[in-house]
Formats: C-alpha cells, structure tokens, sequence
C-alpha cells in the first residue's frame, strides 16, 4: 500500500510542477500549513479522501487521476462489482475503495469506507462540502461539532463536513458505511 500512496503523492507534485504553482499558494487555498501540503507531496503523511478531492478540485482534474494515473472514460454509466473498487488506504483506521472512479464529471465521489476498531479518540478533520454516510455492517460513532452520534446498519448521516467531524468503529468490529463526499 505504502508504493501506491508514492504514486499519488507523485502524480500531485507533478500537476502541481506543470502548473507552475508554488507549494505556498496551494497550501493557502486548502487552508493547511505549506509543511502539511509537502508531507503529503512527498508522502510522509497520509492525505484524507476529502483533502485528495479538494487537491483534484483546485487543479480541475477528476479524483480518478490521482488515484489511478489515468483519466475518466465513462460518461452514461460504470460498473464496480464487489471488491473491485480503487482501493485507498490513507488512515490506519479507515479503508476507502472508490466506487466510480471510471466515470467522467462526476458531481459527487462514492466509497465504501472501513473504519477499523481503534481505542481511544479518533482524530477529527474537516473539509470544504458536504457528506453523506450510510452505514452497511456493524457501528459507528460519529464525531461532529460537538456532538457524537451513534449509527446502526440502515442509519444514515448527512453533514456539513466543513465542522470538525470524525468515526469510530464500536464493539471491537470494523464498520463498513458507503460514503459519498460532494
């Protein structure tokens, strides 16, 4: 896992030389220190689902191309069968897998996301948008300005993720929710 976080840490640095933009200017428009912009550059610290779209936002190219090396071809419809979404594991505690990652213009980005069991309190983060969570196996609490919820297979959660929010897998078991980040 640790060659494909290079390889989008890679394909980041590179549309960010071709563009001719500083380290300084991109770290300003995500709002994080420029140091926290060159780890994740340089892969030396994982990069959030919601900070990749916000980094594939800012240079006009489709989520897809930083996962994948390669661009979008679909535009009516994608298939994902069952387990073969993109996978991307950018925290020890949550696994992604993309869930349309072929599709051209997408307005929002799915996946179905694993939060593994962790003790103590996760990390919370925030990001420009909104999100939806449906939660398929298991529990999940959810960490959102100030509040904590408690979410059960068939609940579901939408949220402004611009507020501090965060998850965490509960009885000892991962929690597996469709996630779908706009």
């Amino acid at each position: 896992m640790q060659e494909k976080i290079i390889e989008i840490a890679n394909r980041i640095k590179e549309l960010r030389e071709v563009s001719d933009i500083a380290p300084e200017e991109i770290a300003s428009v995500m709002d994080i220190s420029v140091d926290t912009y060159l780890k994740y550059e340089n892969a030396e610290a994982d990069i959030p689902a919601s900070m990749l779209l916000e980094i594939a936002n800012f240079f006009k190219v489709d989520m897809s191309l930083l996962l994948t090396g390669e661009s979008p071809r679909m535009n009516v419809f994608t298939v994902t069968r069952d387990g073969k979404g993109v996978s991307v594991e950018r925290r020890s505690q949550y696994k992604y897998q993309a869930l349309a990652e072929k599709f051209i213009g997408k307005k929002v980005e799915p996946f179905v996301v694993t939060a593994e069991p962790k003790d103590g309190e996760p990390t919370l983060h925030s990001h420009p948008g909104q999100e939806f969570n449906y939660i398929l196996e298991g529990s999940l609490k959810i960490y959102i300005h100030s509040n904590e919820v408690i979410l059960n297979p068939g609940d579901s959660i939408y949220f402004d993720s611009n507020y501090p929010h965060a998850m965490k897998a509960l009885d000892g078991k991962p929690a597996k929710f469709l996630a779908i980040i706009l």
